[in-house]
């Protein structure tokens, strides 16, 4: 089975992930440690906030290069504000450089609807992703955020909801995911989700 690392960087809605995963009955930690993050089987970056000063965070406190060494090596799952960091850059209060995991920026969500976009989606799926497997098209899952991800690939684009534009829900690229969505918020579509992220 493995044990997860679920990264703690002063950002995150940390208790609903790992309140999912106790329940998923999967092993955790929740750590600030690079050697623990070293150790285990998987990441999940949560987050809540603003980019600039997360990715801050994680540069003074070493994070930065251990996860992008440890992303070439394991699985890696970002949650909201952890799935924009895994992209190049974002344009949130300023343009800030991300983690580079993912070829692409994050922009304001383009939209006349209102934002925060707050609220349940229907997911429409672009690309395969073991992250989807044995979920419909169409479910729904639980968003609160303003920003959004723009991938440079198309292959990488997994899902995407209506938001008066096209805005990315799910993306993927070898064994890095993202969700721009709170699966651990969304019911038994996003405990399916996190399952399949513990299963790889």
């Amino acid at each position: 089975m493995g044990r997860t690392a679920v990264v703690d960087y002063g950002a995150g809605n940390l208790m609903s992930v790992t309140n999912a995963l106790k329940y998923l009955g999967e092993e955790w930690i929740i750590t600030s440690d690079n050697g623990e993050i070293e150790r285990s089987d998987r990441i999940i970056l949560p987050g809540v906030g603003a980019f600039p000063a997360a990715m801050r965070f994680l540069k003074e406190k070493g994070f930065e290069s251990v996860l992008v060494e440890q992303a070439k090596k394991k699985p890696f799952l970002g949650i909201c504000l952890g799935m924009q960091m895994l992209f190049d850059e974002s344009e949130e209060i300023e343009t800030t450089a991300g983690l580079g995991l993912i070829g692409g920026r994050i922009k304001r969500v383009d939209t006349d609807l209102k934002l925060p976009h707050i609220g349940w989606n229907s997911l429409r799926f672009h690309n395969p992703s073991p992250l989807t497997e044995g979920v419909p098209e169409g479910s729904y899952v639980y968003f609160v955020h303003s920003f959004a991800a723009y991938a440079d690939r198309e292959e990488d684009l997994v899902a995407s909801v209506d938001y008066g534009t096209q805005v990315t829900a799910i993306v993927g690229n070898d064994h890095v995911f993202g969700c721009q969505f709170h699966p651990e918020k969304s019911g038994e579509v996003g405990l399916t989700m996190l399952k399949n992220f513990c299963s790889i």
